[in-house]
């Protein structure tokens, strides 16, 4: 059966580690048969969360395209990179608006049951760990099922090669193999539904 998974780094800059990272991600999740669609946040620009916008004007277009987009998914990867010892504010504001009930939906139906794999990149000598930690417990609260496998790429200044691939061995193989996880996992659960 096939799944679709969404891939995406809680990065907006050209030349992030993280979307680099991601994509060692998803294709360990094509390779064991899922459709992953890599998504930049870029392309979805979304205002600060704030209840009374909400209340006033609604879900802005953005969130509700990503809402769609996610109800059709049956997994997440996710990079984040570590801002101050937490994850990044576009990561957050994003999963905040997605998180908003939808009109004619059950809460947080666009992630209840999603499979999850994390992963980091960062120049420091952890990699993102803490944001990780932080980042295992927003989703573990918003009904997904968070792998234990995670990625943390330290010194990601001098992870990657120009042509944006990954330069260790090591490190690509165990990002292919969250993708590969999160897809395994995610065909598990939709055959048995």
């Amino acid at each position: 059966m096939k799944v679709k998974i969404i891939a995406f780094a809680g990065s907006t800059r050209t030349g992030s580690f993280n979307k680099m990272l991601i994509k060692a991600a998803a294709k360990g999740a094509e390779a064991a048969g899922a459709d992953v669609v890599v998504l930049d946040l870029r392309e979805y620009p979304l205002p600060l969360y704030d209840g009374d916008l909400e209340k006033d004007k609604g879900l802005p277009e953005n969130a509700l395209r990503l809402k769609e987009i996610f109800l059709g998914a049956q997994g997440l990867l996710v990079a984040s990179p570590e801002y101050n010892g937490s994850i990044s504010g576009v990561l957050k504001n994003t999963i905040d608006w997605i998180s908003r009930p939808g009109p004619g939906k059950e809460s947080l139906a666009e992630f209840n049951g999603k499979v999850v794999g994390l992963l980091s990149a960062s120049p420091g000598a952890l990699g993102g760990i803490r944001g990780l930690a932080q980042l295992r417990t927003i989703f573990s609260g918003i009904k997904t099922i968070v792998i234990p496998e995670q990625l943390a790429v330290g010194s990601a200044h001098n992870a990657f090669a120009e042509d944006g691939t990954m330069k260790d061995d090591k490190q690509r193989e165990a990002a292919e193999a969250i993708g590969g996880r999160v897809a395994e996992l995610s065909i598990r659960l939709s055959e048995a539904n």
